[in-house]
């Protein structure tokens, strides 16, 4: 089984949360990215609403299908 993750949504904190409790309600557990959060987190970051949603590349097709 293949541990890597394909970036399958991009849009705003609040797009991406609705995404993922639509995807987990299908039981695919997708994670999320703030590249921003972790940089301000670091001292550095600049403030940006956007988030990315990853999913298993086992569960790209199915989640696409959810979309």
């Amino acid at each position: 089984m293949s541990n890597s993750f394909t970036l399958l949504y991009s849009g705003s904190i609040v797009d991406v949360q609705r995404v993922k409790a639509l995807l987990e309600e299908k039981n695919i557990y997708p994670i999320i990215k703030d590249e921003n959060e972790s940089a301000r987190l670091a001292g550095f970051g600049a403030p940006s609403m956007m988030q990315q949603l990853l999913v298993l590349d086992s569960e790209v097709e199915k989640a696409k299908s959810l979309l």
